[in-house]
């Protein structure tokens, strides 16, 4: 929907008026501190009711790094006409990734993360439209996703042209506030800050290098002008929808107070906020002093190092940078090197195959040692912006034969931004702000498998650590072997036997979703709830393909009559309506002659041109009129097809003209014979009445009583209802020729072919 130039402009000063926090400039320890406003807006869309994730109409937003305050302005509207009711609106919310939805309740396919999008409904009653705001403070920099949608599909199927259904639209604008030349908190350097007053927090940003394994912050020297209690709270992170991991550190008194951070972001600006809790308006000094332990194995040389591929390829195991790691033999020796050592990382290759689909490939082999000293890491990249739209699966396999301990356990944990770097059986797989997703295998269990539905923009990380029940002092001299499989794929098994997958795209931004059918749902057609058995798809594909054999009557009296030509046209109906219905079932009963859109493009046109020759047929026009007439309508009705196969003038138009010439014809017919036209009553009762009669609930059944469950039977009786009606319509023979005999019409019999035979020799 086109927006002017003023109508953004008043969605602009809207949400001026209504931010929190002014955008101008604020004090800071001794100089300004400007915050800078950017308005974003995307155009209007549609809303269509929800069947799968294609009717969820999905918006992509930067947002950009500094940002100290996000607002949303969600506008939903519908149209004025009466066919338009009150309606929910969904709006789900999700940073880094499109938001996993359910809105009809299926279930995911085994092994599947599932975490419940954040989501508002907006209601459209007697308001034609709906402004909704949301808020977010510190919001994390980067990709955010918004997807809408109304309820539940109805499940009717709805004729184009038939019905005007209600337009709902959905539009989002985003107005951030950004803090220009932020303070950065330097490692190890104390940072002194003043918070100016409770309504103005302090916002400062510190980086976290690569190969960090913990941060550590504190806050000391907390004092106020006024000479008051002074009590602050320091919240570090950003927040991210639908799960938000902010750390909060409350201070309060001279006392300093601090945080440890295990697993931080890796090469990431963290976003630290300090406010005043103090109820008087007086400043709050504070300092701040942050510090890193890195990962390293014995000495700063050894740090991990993932472009380290000279090393694997000649055969030495990756862990230290500088130098080869230790070999299984001599993992029980050095004991006091090993427990320095930090990670064993395996170099992964990226391997792009296609939208959206990835193969990660492990430099040293399919198998990779795991011990119980030092997890086993390895880099899963997934930082292009473009990597979000599909599902990440993990699959672990467990060598029996490598595992030297029967009762010995290999915990995994895939996490992202930053990895985990110590597994034990009391933790929970997590990071300084991420929930990471556990896997294991053991001797009982060799296998195990993760799907990441949209994962999320980032580098993505898999921690693997062999554990022992008695303690890790058992595991010392332990090794097991591990087969990883892992990429990127658009969909999950490519939504199995019943679903289809599809590409969706959004101002560039590539997304995957399954299209289930035969009554399969979820989000890989996994859901059997609802599924057809495979005895209902035979029964269904039998309904729609031998009722198109009601044709054979009309096709039989159509010969009996000498109409060939609309016979022709019937028996054409009845053989592309039957393999087009073959072919496009929804489950494994399918039979395709031919390319699918041909034999739909054939059904339809059959279709339309049996109605059209029908009725030409009972207006009783001239020969060379009505042969005119049919091929010329037959033409235009093909053009049509063309243009817009589904509209219901494709089937209306002809109809409405043929009646037009047939009313003519028939009045000529009555005033040139001084009666009404057809003169018999036996006629218009046993044969015009019933043909009507059927044609008019057949095209009630197609119009208005059609489901997606009940298809299969109501378009059946629409085959049996239209085809017996044609039967009905069929004008009788004329009364001046005879039935078809063919007794009488081989009247040569052998004293012609004689005659023939010797014509043939005396012209010889």
């Amino acid at each position: 929907m086109a927006r002017g130039a003023g109508a953004a402009l008043r969605r602009l000063l809207l949400l001026l008026q209504l931010l929190a926090l002014p955008a101008g400039r604020g004090n800071r320890t001794g100089t300004d501190s400007l915050y800078v406003s950017e308005y974003f807006s995307q155009s209007a869309q549609k809303l269509s009711f929800y069947s799968w994730y294609g009717n969820a109409k999905l918006f992509h937003f930067h947002v950009p790094e500094d940002t100290v305050l996000l607002r949303w302005l969600l506008q939903a509207s519908r149209g004025k006409g009466p066919e338009c009711t009150s309606m929910e609106v969904t709006v789900h919310f999700r940073y880094g990734a499109p938001p996993v939805i359910n809105p009809l309740g299926t279930r995911f396919p085994a092994n599947a993360t599932v975490r419940p999008s954040y989501n508002i409904s907006m209601t459209l009653s007697s308001a034609v439209q709906n402004n909704t705001f949301v808020n977010i403070t510190a919001p994390a920099a980067g990709d955010w996703f918004i997807a809408a949608h109304l309820p539940e599909a109805a499940g009717r199927i709805e004729v184009k042209g038939f019905s005007t259904p209600c337009t709902y639209m959905f539009q989002p604008d985003m107005f951030v506030l950004r803090l220009i030349d932020m303070p950065v908190l330097e490692p190890g350097v104390a940072l002194p800050q003043t918070v100016v007053s409770p309504a103005k927090p302090l916002h400062v940003k510190v980086f976290v290098p690569k190969y960090t394994a913990r941060m550590w912050f504190e806050l000391r020297s907390c004092g106020t002008s006024g000479q008051t209690a002074c009590t602050v709270r320091v919240v570090l992170g950003s927040i991210t929808l639908p799960q938000s991991f902010q750390r909060i550190l409350t201070c309060t008194g001279n006392v300093n107070c601090s945080l440890g951070l295990d697993s931080p972001p890796w090469e990431k600006w963290l976003q630290i906020m300090v406010e005043n809790l103090g109820t008087a308006n007086a400043d709050v000094s504070v300092e701040m002093v942050a510090s890193f332990t890195a990962c390293k194995l014995g000495s700063t040389s050894s740090f991990l190092n993932f472009s380290s591929l000279n090393q694997s390829q000649n055969g030495a195991r990756p862990g230290n940078a500088g130098s080869p790691a230790l070999p299984a033999g001599e993992a029980s020796h050095n004991t006091s090197d090993q427990r320095s050592l930090c990670v064993q990382n395996q170099p992964v290759v990226r391997e792009d195959l296609d939208v959206v689909s990835v193969r990660y490939r492990l430099l040293n082999g399919p198998s990779v040692p795991v011990y119980s000293i030092f997890p086993t890491l390895l880099l899963l990249g997934l930082n292009t912006g473009m990597d979000s739209g599909g599902s990440l699966v993990v699959n672990l396999l467990l060598n029996k034969t490598s595992l030297s301990l029967a009762n010995a356990t290999v915990l995994a944990c895939v996490s992202a931004a930053s990895p985990v770097l110590s597994l034990n059986t009391t933790q929970n797989c997590s990071t300084a702000f991420f929930q990471g997703y556990p896997l294991s295998v053991s001797a009982s269990s060799t296998e195990a498998m993760l799907i990441v539905l949209y994962p999320e923009t980032n580098d993505w990380f898999l921690s693997l650590q062999l554990i022992c029940p008695k303690g890790q002092g058992e595991c010392n001299n332990a090794e097991a072997k591990v087969t990883i499989l892992a990429y990127l794929t658009p969909c999950f098994n490519d939504c199995g036997l019943y679903g289809q997958c599809s590409l969706l795209r959004r101002h560039g931004y590539l997304y995957a979703g399954c299209s289930c059918k035969a009554g399969w749902s979820g989000w890989s057609c996994t859901d059997d709830t609802k599924a057809q058995s495979v005895s209902a798809q035979n029964l269904a594909t039998l309904l729609l393909t031998l009722s198109n054999l009601m044709f054979l009557p009309a096709i039989v009296i159509a010969v009996y009559r000498y109409c060939l030509v609309e016979a022709s046209v019937y028996t054409y109906t009845m053989f592309f309506s039957t393999f087009y219905h073959a072919c496009d079932q929804p489950g494994v009963a399918v039979l395709c002659i031919m390319d699918y859109d041909t034999l739909q493009y054939c059904d339809f046109l059959g279709s339309v041109v049996s109605i059209w020759v029908t009725i030409l047929c009972m207006s009783r026009v001239k020969k060379i009129l009505k042969y005119v007439l049919f091929v010329l309508g037959t033409l235009f009705i093909a053009m049509s097809l063309q243009l817009d196969r589904r509209g219901v003038w494709n089937m209306m138009g002809p109809c409405l003209f043929a009646l037009i010439i047939m009313i003519v014809a028939w009045v000529y017919h009555g005033v040139k014979r001084r009666h009404c036209y057809p003169s018999s009553w036996k006629r218009w009762v046993f044969y015009l009445l019933p043909g009507i009669t059927l044609a008019f609930i057949a095209i009630s059944v197609y119009a208005f009583m059609e489901t997606n469950e009940n298809y299969y039977y109501t378009h059946s009786i629409w085959h049996v209802l239209v085809a017996s009606s044609v039967a009905f319509l069929l004008p009788p023979r004329d009364k001046h020729k005879k039935p078809w005999a063919w007794s009488q019409k081989l009247t040569c019999r052998y004293q012609i072919c004689q005659n023939d035979r010797e014509e043939l020799y005396a012209v010889t």
